[in-house]
Order: structure tokens, then sequence, then C-alpha cells
């Protein structure tokens, strides 16, 4: 599989019209439009007509993340405003998890709107909450060239992190929405199956999903499992380079239990569907991390059959033996001839081995234009910006007739973006 790395970003463009980004949902989630590409031919339907454009084989994939009211906002003692935008947990908290559940304190990764009217004082504002205050305070600890570290501390040491960002922060709609969150969008920026804090944007192809959907789904046989990847700021973040490779990938937390990949190995025969692009880089993350294992195992045989380290040659991924995760190009630069049953087996096997009953890591998989899919067959997802990653995966999953659906879409009113419409793209049978 050749690397994307010389790919042109100027070659994924659209003209996106103002008027066709959904600035609010539909009232009833399900009745979004929903665009079904097969085999070159386009069809328009709705999310609560899905089943029925669905193989009753088929195994749906969701994110079961929980979108955190991110943005913290400040009034210096001189009047002047500064906002956090808390992107992720410090690195000393082994995962998002874990951090969301400090109490008292916690130290993490911000953005700073107003950075440069804030020099060292501490920030502190108080929250009314049923008969009790709270007193929040911000400390600046370290500047970085992308973000700021910072100590955030409250009185009320009963209280976790994710229950202070409830009654402090708001919601970090996404900035092309160009509008202030309302409290609307506490309810609709969130899927009805949400459960675990940490996102700071939602799983939006999961948005149109309500339980009367589920119902149908269910009664055509058709099943679903949850995963979990927290979504992070930099889903957002434009490829401004010219070329991929000048373009660094944003890294976000995975977290699934080694009963879902064991579920997953055994319905490999399935049509398996991910809803949305975060479930199906997770998804797509683990047969990486399989076979990252079985390289590894793989270089500690060759390693034992040769008299001098110097023979081995590694990659700078594989050099830490106890590493799991996955960088951006190691999908193109690992072993390309797994098969997804033999991957899976070799995870579920180091998870055992290191007696975990879960997978917690980051992920920083890159899926663009020569990405052959391994375990999704089709994917549920919204409408992407131009010149964005999502975009190059959509591209990846159906090549260049990404333009002739979008040009459909484009011309047929669909409302695009996180509260917009959405499709179900099924890859080519290869």
């Amino acid at each position: 599989m050749p690397s994307p790395q010389h790919l042109s970003i100027l070659d994924y463009t659209y003209q996106l019209p103002e008027e066709q980004i959904a600035k609010y949902p539909l009232s009833k989630r399900d009745e979004s439009k929903l665009l079904v590409y097969k085999d070159g031919s386009i069809t328009d339907s709705a999310y609560k007509h899905l089943h029925e454009h669905l193989p009753a084989d088929s195994l749906l994939v969701f994110n079961n993340t929980k979108v955190v009211e991110a943005r913290l906002l400040f009034t210096k003692s001189t009047g002047g405003a500064i906002e956090l935008f808390c992107l992720e947990p410090g690195d000393q908290y082994a995962d998002i998890t874990t951090a969301m559940l400090q109490k008292g304190k916690v130290l993490w990764k911000c953005l700073v709107g107003g950075a440069k009217k804030w020099k060292s004082e501490p920030l502190a504002k108080q929250i009314d909450y049923g008969i009790k205050k709270l007193d929040l305070q911000a400390s600046m600890v370290e500047r970085l060239s992308d973000y700021f570290l910072i100590e955030l501390s409250w009185d009320d040491a009963s209280l976790s992190f994710a229950e202070v960002l409830h009654l402090a922060g708001q919601i970090p709609l996404p900035p092309y929405l160009n509008r202030l969150a309302e409290e609307t969008d506490k309810t609709t920026y969130q899927t009805i199956y949400a459960r675990h804090d940490g996102s700071v944007a939602a799983p939006t192809a999961g948005l149109h999903f309500t339980d009367s959907l589920f119902e149908q789904l269910a009664a055509k046989g058709i099943e679903h499992k949850f995963v979990t990847l927290h979504v992070g700021a930099g889903t957002f973040k434009p490829v401004k380079a010219a070329t991929l490779q000048e373009h660094e990938m944003h890294a976000e937390f995975i977290d699934v239990t080694i009963g879902f990949i064991e579920d997953l190995l055994a319905n490999l025969h399935k049509t398996i569907v991910p809803v949305g692009t975060t479930s199906l880089r997770t998804i797509e993350s683990l047969y990486w991390l399989g076979v990252k294992e079985l390289s590894r195992k793989s270089l500690v045989i060759s390693h034992k059959s040769v008299a001098s380290d110097q023979s081995l040659v590694v990659s700078g991924q594989l050099e830490n033996k106890e590493e799991m995760a996955l960088y951006q190009w190691d999908a193109y630069e690992l072993p390309q001839d797994v098969a997804a049953a033999d991957a899976l087996q070799a995870l579920i096997d180091w998870l055992k081995e290191k007696k975990l009953d879960r997978l917690i890591t980051k992920t920083q998989l890159l899926v663009a234009p020569s990405y052959k899919l391994r375990i999704a067959k089709a994917i549920v997802t919204n409408f992407h910006q131009p010149q964005s990653t999502l975009l190059l995966l959509v591209a990846a999953i159906v090549g260049n007739d990404w333009r002739k659906f979008y040009d459909y879409a484009l011309a047929n009113n669909y409302r695009f973006l996180s509260y917009g419409d959405g499709c179900l793209l099924f890859a080519p049978e290869s």
C-alpha cells in the first residue's frame, strides 16, 4: 500500500456555500437525509430508512464517547476575558477517564483565547449550583508551542473534573457553525448513547440515531457494538500543508474492551459498518495494532537468531517492545499481507499476556487515498469540510467518486457538516 505522503490536499476541495452548512439540527434526528452510494449509483433516502439499505448480516459499530463542556470562560480582575479550551489531560494521566475522575485539581492541555492578556496571575470564577457555590481557579504551568499546560483546581473535593466541567463549562461547538452554544446544544450535540466523558467534538454521524431507528435495525437482525474514541479538537484542523507529508495527524485516545475485539474477530464474515469516521479509525487501528504486535514478535525472533543487534533493522515505532500505540504512517509501513483474523487474534493474545481486559491507547491513523480497508466494509458518515482529513478518509473508501456524490448532495440541498445530513457509503468489492 503506497504511502499518501505526497498527495496534494488541493485535489480534495470543493466549494461549500455558507447556506448549506447546517447551523442547527432537525427537530427529529432520524429525518435527516441519507445519501446511499453503492457500486457507483446514488440513492436518496433518510436515516429512518437506514435498515432498508443494510444487509441483514450487518454489524454496526458506534462510538459512545460523550462531549464534555470543554470551554471555560474566565474574567480577569481587570475585566479582560480569557477562554480556556480543554483539549486533553496532561501526560501524567494514563487515559482521559482517569483524568476526568480527578478531584480537587487536575493538569490539562488547553488552548487559551486572549493569552496575550494573561500574564501569570491565577484566574478565578465562581459557579452557583443548587444552594452551593463552586470556586474554580486556573493557573498557568507552562507555555508550549501548540498549547498551554494549565492547573485547574476547585474547592469542592467531592466533585470530579468531569462534574466541574458540566457545572462551569460550555459545549464546544465546531468553529464553522460560527455561533455561540445554546442550552439546547447540550442535548442535540450529543448522541443518545453517549456514555464516556472525554470528547471535545461529537461523533456526528451518530447524532441521527433514535430509539425507534435502533428498534428497526434490531428487527432486521442487524447487531450493533460500541467502542470509545475521544474526539480531539484536531478533527477540525484543516490540512494547511501542500502535501500530507508535512501535515501532522492528530492523535486521539481509543478505549475498547477485549470482549469487543473478540466480538469483532467472531463477526469478520459480516458486513461491518462503522457509524462515523471515529468508529472506522478505531476498528482499523485495532487491525494495525495487531499487525504491529505480530511484527514485534517476528523481530524478537529474528533478533534471537542473529549474533548482533546491528543485524536487526526496525522502524522507530517498533523499537519499544512494550509500546502499543499507532502512529501516522504505520499503516503504510507495516506488513500489508496480514489477515484480519490473525491481526485481531494477536492483539487479543497481547492483552491476555498483559492481563488487561481493555485496550486504552492513542491512535494517529491517517486514512487517505491508497489506504485499503481491513475491517470495515462501509461507513455511515456526515458530509465533511473541504481539504480535511475526514474528506480524505471518504476518498480512501470510494475513490474519486467522492466528487460525484458531493456534487449531487450540493445540487440537491443536502445539509452539510456536524448538524447536517449524511451518507451511507459502501466500499467497492475487492
